[in-house]
């Protein structure tokens, strides 16, 4: 019975690196996402400043989403 224990106990510690590694290169995705969201964003205040406001609240909409995936990302590493 022991046997059968440490068997599953070494099983189980053999990958746990593996989902940190993973979450890491995950995370290339949103931060390329954000910094293209938010250099277009800035593009388009400089090339209209009257929609400033306009494209500011925009940007902070796509932030939240991108964000948003970012955290279903980190949860499916921890779940798997």
């Amino acid at each position: 019975m022991n046997d059968i224990i440490l068997a599953q106990a070494a099983e189980a510690t053999e990958y746990t690196g593996l989902g940190a590694i993973g979450y890491g290169i995950a995370t290339i995705g949103p931060g390329l996402g954000i910094g293209i969201l938010v250099g277009k964003t800035v593009e388009g205040m400089a090339r209209q400043p009257e929609m400033a406001g306009q494209l500011r609240t925009t940007m902070f909409l796509g932030i939240a989403f991108v964000e948003a995936l970012a955290l279903i990302g980190l949860v499916a590493g921890f779940l798997f």
